[in-house]
């Protein structure tokens, strides 16, 4: 065996590759979705396809690179140097939506494959009924956007013009499409100088031998952590709110079995698929589950697939969280984030040191499509919202952070909104609105955004889960608040407010307001010190009637003076 310092300096090395993949395509993305949110993953894998390092913006895509390589040795087995293959099959190869799109690259050396490069980005738009291609009232796949079966984008290095073509021409967005496209392969094309140099460096035996050594570590250090989780079964139940076509509450549950050498997610006994488009595919159901496994065994070490050999997911086939083909997935993340969400509940009781209540947990989707009325191009605003997270056994909860699916992403900045969409961004901020999250340790606050339609026309496009309920709490604490949805008509007539839309038609001057929920408490909201009571009245996190009613504080006003120095101190 070669010494433990090389495998740590080609370990280190495996994931300097990530990091500078995640760098070239966040730099040279055409999409702000992209370049902005970054929702994308890359990574590479040793030649069966087993994830070895992940530069990961997204924990919605912890799992799909390893089987998007998989299935491409399978799909295309003649794969050459220079080749590059595109899919996003939902229902294959670590697919999620159409507009998830994956490129695989083998990556050969002195004629021998050695390792393959992974990225899949979020494209913006990718055809199908609605602009932004994702939808919230599609009914079958072939609504959503086109379909690319492991097709060869590049082939011994020289792209495919036709194939390149066909994806333009059904996009509305051709130019920004086709330069995610040639951005995304770029990045792959870094991956591989960067794994020859090092074959080169070192000799390709020595870096076959280190992915190995990777796998080997990720695994043993995945168990160690198990066996010290408290053992036992443990179950929960909830909704999600409706599938967007009418049919809903959709019930969901899971059976968690955490064991020294392994852990098990039963998710039997959930709804079977619906109709609407709020279903996920396997590979959603894994990356899912495969965050909430980090999340309790240890979230600072870089992820592998190695990692995961413990876990063992368990989901009828056809259910919500396994559906098959035609089954609409535009909006697949409410599952996905749905699934994390439920082994979160089932585990927060026994694991209070890292798992808080209950979060906004939606992605909170919105689309809105557009013409720049400075510029006369048409766009298309796409992102994730923000939301207050559950407050934990020691701590309040975090104020607008992203659900936990989209990991370490963000919302798109207030000046490129308005620069790059022509929209006017007239509130940005925490949602302070009725009680909610109270407790010893209260919820986290979350956010509203608002939008001025300055065009003269637009069509909005929103999934927010959680809108009809709430974030969960622990421990005699309260629930959250829910997310939704506000549009509110220039010409005066009445506001509506809703969780799910597709493609609804605004004017100029109507306002979109986006607000998401208040994260659960943790304990008895009276049992709340006093101090922090006056201090959440003083920052304008609660108002002093829900100090009084929810914290039973007698004078909020005083104290606040008091710890603040506005009033005269004793």
């Amino acid at each position: 065996m070669t010494d433990r310092f090389t495998m740590d300096v080609l370990r280190e090395a495996f994931l300097a590759v990530s990091d500078e993949m995640f760098v070239s395509l966040a730099r040279t993305s055409q999409s702000p979705v992209i370049y902005e949110v970054l929702d994308f993953a890359v990574g590479i894998t040793d030649p069966a396809g087993e994830l070895i390092s992940q530069g990961n913006g997204i924990a919605g895509f912890l799992g799909p690179l390893g089987e998007a390589v998989r299935d491409a040795l399978i799909r295309v087995p003649d794969l050459a140097p220079g080749d590059v293959v595109a899919t996003n099959d939902p229902y294959a190869g670590g697919g999620t939506h159409l507009s998830d799109v994956a490129l695989v690259r083998p990556i050969f050396f002195d004629g021998a494959l050695v390792a393959f490069a992974a990225a899949k980005g979020h494209w913006t738009e990718i055809g199908g009924k609605d602009p932004g291609s994702w939808t919230a009232d599609s009914t079958e796949i072939f609504q959503e956007g086109l379909q690319l079966p492991f097709v060869r984008f590049v082939r011994g290095g020289r792209r495919d013009a036709d194939l390149e073509a066909v994806l333009a021409a059904n996009s509305r967005l051709p130019g920004m499409v086709v330069g995610d496209l040639i951005a995304q392969s770029a990045c792959l094309e870094v991956a591989e100088r960067r794994v020859i140099e090092l074959c080169e460096r070192h000799g390709a035996a020595t870096v076959a031998e280190a992915m190995e050594v990777v796998h080997e570590r990720s695994e043993r250090l995945a168990l160690a952590t198990l066996a010290n989780l408290p053992h036992g079964i443990y179950q929960a139940d909830d909704f999600l709110d409706d599938d967007g076509v009418g049919s809903g509450p959709i019930s969901i549950s899971v059976r968690v079995e955490l064991a020294p050498e392994r852990m098990v997610c039963d998710f039997t006994g959930s709804s079977a698929q619906v109709r609407g488009p709020v279903n996920c595919t396997w590979s959603g159901l894994v990356s899912g589950v495969r965050t909430m496994f980090k999340a309790i065994t240890d979230p600072s070490e870089p992820p592998s697939d190695a990692w995961f050999r413990p876990l063992r997911i368990v989901a009828p086939s056809g259910s919500v969280f396994n559906a098959v083909r035609p089954a609409p997935v535009a909006a697949y993340f409410e599952a996905t984030e749905a699934a994390t969400d439920l082994i979160w509940k089932a585990l927060a009781p026994a694991i209070p040191d890292r798992l808080t209540a209950g979060s906004f947990v939606s992605v909170c989707g919105t689309s809105l499509s557009l013409t720049n009325p400075d510029t006369g191009e048409p766009t298309i605003l796409v992102e994730p919202q923000a939301g207050g997270w559950g407050a934990s056994a020691v701590a309040d909860g975090e104020h607008g952070l992203v659900s936990v699916g989209d990991g370490e992403t963000y919302v798109i900045p207030v000046e490129v909104c308005e620069q790059r969409y022509g929209v006017r961004v007239e509130r940005f901020g925490l949602d302070v609105g009725p009680a909610a999250g109270a407790g010893r340790r209260r919820g986290g606050r979350g956010l509203v955004r608002e939008y001025r339609i300055l065009s003269e026309e637009a069509l909005l496009t929103v999934a927010f889960g959680r809108h009809r309920f709430p974030p969960w709490a622990v421990g005699g604490g309260r629930e959250g608040s829910c997310n939704y949805v506000e549009v509110v008509p220039a010409d005066g007539s009445a506001s509506r407010t809703f969780g799910k839309a597709a493609s609804l038609p605004l004017r100029k001057g109507d306002l979109v307001r986006l607000v998401t929920g208040t994260g659960g408490g943790v304990g008895d909201p009276r049992e709340r010190e006093p101090e922090r009571v006056a201090l959440d009245v003083a920052d304008g996190l609660i108002s002093e009637r829900e100090a009084r009613e929810s914290y039973g504080a007698d004078t909020p006003s005083s104290a606040r003076r008091a710890d603040t120095g506005t009033g005269p101190r004793a």
